[in-house]
This record gives structure tokens, sequence and C-alpha cells, in this order.
């Protein structure tokens, strides 16, 4: 019995030799060509690639707070003419005027409300003459704080807000300027997702569903048209340090919004689905590749738990 397992093994001895040495030399060079992609994208970038080559106007919704206007500001400072598009007139004018005092560009606003479903027209009839090279479709809404599904204040109008201002603000727009990018063979078009895309956060339930609608429909939407010259890019943030986060302090891994588009915008052309910035990008490998969905979930939930407590005892005393 014995002479006859010294056979087997001296048999699989040469198999499972080649097996392991063929695996290691995968996870080698794996792991080489993750470097170096890591290298291209966060040290060399891409940072040529938007340009007014593309076209003239580039086109910011939710323009006048946060990552939209550091988008808008970023883009008059590559030369591009801008249109505002917004709720608030009176913001817009203000982040109109500063543009172009600080860039000496062109800009041009359309004052709309998302939350709305026939505001689509006005915004085509605005952009009809323009040469669009450039979208970013920034605009959202989240909760005011976070809280279980059922208890959300006027639950109807809260959910067709949301949808209307996350998902179909982005369906809508690439709409209107995919055709004359088509025409051209050229054009960006960056649509702001969040982390929260990466998996369902509980208490912020809907925010979560409707970021991953934005992320899956980018993917699909780049796969249809990057043969035609078009790119098509998912930006899924972390926290960054804006007035919808409500963080005031900017941290290495809460950026501010200037800081965290000067980073996502060099990644045009090389990620189809990014984080935009570094610390974000090993976040989401820790969140993704290392810690369960599940146990993130049940962190998630924890967190906002206690975020929901804080809020109501806060509100209570008034």
């Amino acid at each position: 019995m014995q002479p006859c397992l010294e056979t087997v093994l001296r048999r699989t001895e040469a198999p499972l030799y080649w097996i392991g040495a063929a695996t290691a030399a995968w996870v080698s060079l794996w792991s080489f060509y993750r470097l170096l992609s890591g290298f291209r994208i966060w040290v060399l970038g891409n940072g040529q690639i938007v340009s007014t080559k593309l076209g003239k106007w580039a086109v910011v919704t939710g323009a006048t707070d946060g990552i939209g206007k550091a988008f808008a500001e970023e883009l008059a400072r590559r030369g591009f003419a801008v249109v505002l598009i917004s709720r608030s007139q009176e913001k817009l004018d203000d982040v109109s005027k500063s543009i172009e005092s600080r860039f000496s560009v062109e800009t041009r606003t359309i004052a709309v409300d998302f939350e709305a479903a026939d505001i689509y027209p006005k915004i085509e009839a605005g952009l009809a003459a323009l040469e669009v090279g450039v979208l970013v479709n920034n605009v959202g809404i989240s909760y005011p704080f976070p809280e279980f599904f059922l208890n959300i204040n006027d639950l109807d109008k809260f959910v067709t807000k949301m949808i209307n201002v996350n998902i179909t603000s982005v369906c809508q727009m690439s709409r209107l300027v995919l055709p004359k990018m088509l025409d051209r063979s050229k054009g960006v078009i960056l649509n702001i997702s969040s982390a929260s895309a990466l998996y369902p956060v509980p208490l912020l339930s809907i925010y979560s569903a409707t970021k991953a609608f934005v992320d899956f429909f980018t993917q699909g939407l780049n796969a249809e048209y990057k043969s035609k010259g078009i790119i098509i890019q998912s930006v899924l943030p972390f926290f960054v340090a804006t007035k919808m986060s409500k963080i005031r302090k900017p941290t290495l891994d809460k950026p501010t919004p200037e800081r965290y588009v000067a980073s996502a915008i060099r990644t045009v052309g090389l990620q189809s689905q990014t984080s935009g910035y570094f610390p974000h990008a090993v976040l989401r490998w820790i969140t993704t590749s290392v810690i369960p969905v599940n146990l993130i979930m049940k962190l998630a939930m924890k967190l906002n738990m206690a975020q929901r407590a804080r809020y109501l005892k806060k509100h209570k005393q008034r």
C-alpha cells in the first residue's frame, strides 16, 4: 500500500509544481499590472484629454455648490465656456460672475428645478446652438438625515423627487447632448454617482439605489459609445467636504471639492468607473475586496442609526 501511495505522489509532484509555479507567475504578473495601472492613473494621470478640442462648451448641472461648482471652475480654467444649470438664479449669477472674472471665459445660466419633469424643453432650447464638448451630470439630492423607508416624511413626493433629480436628470441630459457629440465623434460625459452605489446603504436606501442606477447606466452607455469616440465615465466619490455631506473641515480622506475634482478629471479616459481620488480608491478596495459586504452593511446601519439619533435629538430640543 505504501509503495502505491509513493508512486501517486511522485506522479503528481511535477504537475502540482507547475500548477503552483503558473499560479505564482500569474499573481505576480497581475500584481505588476495593477501597480503599473495605479501609477499610470494616480501619478501620471491623463490631464490633457479634457480640453476645448472636444468642443467649446462645457455643461454642468448642480453647478452652484460643491463638486458641481468645482467642476465648472476647473473646466473654465481649461478654457471652456460654461453653461451653469441649477435651481437658484441668484446663485447661478454669483458663480457666473466669479467664473467670468477669474478665468475670462463666457458663461450662460439656465435656472431649472430638477425635481420637476417638464424642464427639459427649456434646457434643450438653451443648449441648441452650442457645441458641447463636456457634460457633467452632477445634480443630486440625498436624505436630510438617515431614516427608515416608511418613516420618511411625505414619502410619495420624496420618492418622485429623488428619482427625478438623481436618475431622470442623468438620462435626459445625456439624451440632449449625445446626438451632437456622436455627429462630431468626440465628447465626454461625467456622471457623478457615489460610493453608496458600491453596496446597499441602510437608512439611505433610495439614495444608494439611485446612485447604483447612475453607475450601471453610465457603464452601459460607455460600452455603447466608446467606439464612437465618446468617453462616458462614472465617478464614485466617498465623502467630500460639501454642504450635501455636511462635512465642514476637509481632511486627507475627505478632500475639498476643488482637490477632489482636480484629481478626478485626470482619470478621464483611463477608467470608465473611477473613485476619482487616490485615498478614495484605497477605501473602495478595502470596502469591496477586503471587508465582506454584509459587514459593510451592518457598519453602515450602525453609523446611520447613530446619526439618525443625533439628528432627532437635536431637532426635538428645538
